[in-house]
């Protein structure tokens, strides 16, 4: 497995990680994942891909330091090893030319938008993004987004930099006055919720990234369902992109927080080890 070659924190409690991962990069497409192991005792977690380059054969990922897994991964220094990498993983985003296309990240949603709207953008459309955060101090990743776009609008919940008010309150005001044909939001749940009942009502093409508990990520444990239109998919065989308007969200809620306490166990022993 390659080594790490960069490591840079974005925010508190939130990391870049440049690793050479060659055959990764050589086939990665827009929209995909990896799945990481740390350690040989770790839990295999999924975390979607930032960006790529081909020519120096490295991958970029972002994550937030919060559970057991992604503190190991954080203690990793540059010269290190993960234990395990795979992928690319999942269904790439299809790119056509739809037009006025939005897409929308919010906190740790904002770096797979990067290499969506950079694709979406060299596909000929025009892209529009919205990225949002609780806080200045928590956005990231902001001068990356305005490359691949025609249009950045930022916002915090709190108003300490750009608009104040969430993603939603400005897509709300971009649906009042432009024919969009086209969005795309990842980020917290209830995010993605908002903005697929926001867009329902004008038939707006939507789609969201979802993030359900996974384990093998190759389509064998069905550990990653979600229901999408009534029907069983799985997240990293199906997915992980889906028709927001499809998405039952109440379900998806309901299966992330079924080990809450499993979780916070795992957590609590790791730091009383190290």
């Amino acid at each position: 497995m390659g080594k790490i070659v960069r490591k840079e924190p974005l925010a508190e409690g939130v990391v870049l990680l440049e690793i050479e991962a060659e055959r990764v990069a050589r086939s990665a497409q827009v929209g995909q994942f990896v799945v990481l192991m740390p350690y040989e005792t770790s839990e295999r977690i999924p975390i979607s891909l930032h960006n790529w380059d081909r020519d120096k054969g490295t991958i970029e990922i972002v994550f937030q330091v919060v559970g057991r897994t992604t503190n190991e991964l954080a203690s990793l220094e540059v010269g290190e090893e993960p234990y395990a990498l795979l992928g690319p993983l999942g269904k790439p985003l299809e790119l056509h030319k739809y037009g006025l296309v939005v897409c929308i990240g919010g906190g740790l949603g904002i770096p797979p938008i990067y290499n969506i709207a950079r694709g979406l953008r060299e596909a000929g459309n025009k892209v529009i993004s919205i990225i949002g955060a609780r806080t200045a101090s928590l956005l990231i990743l902001e001068e990356r987004i305005r490359s691949v776009s025609d249009k950045l609008i930022v916002c915090t919940d709190d108003g300490s930099y750009g608009e104040k008010g969430f993603v939603t309150d400005v897509l709300r005001k971009l649906l009042e006055g432009n024919k969009i044909d086209l969005v795309i939001a990842i980020g917290p749940v209830p995010m993605m919720e908002a903005v697929a009942n926001l867009t329902r009502p004008f038939e707006i093409k939507t789609i969201v990234s979802l993030n359900p508990l996974m384990l093998d990520a190759t389509g064998m444990c069905g550990v990653c369902r979600v229901k999408v239109g009534g029907e069983t998919k799985f997240a990293c065989v199906d997915g992980p992109k889906f028709d927001a308007h499809q998405v039952d969200f109440a379900d998806l809620k309901r299966r992330l927080a079924m080990y809450k306490e499993e979780e916070r166990r795992a957590l609590e022993e790791w730091k009383a080890r190290i």
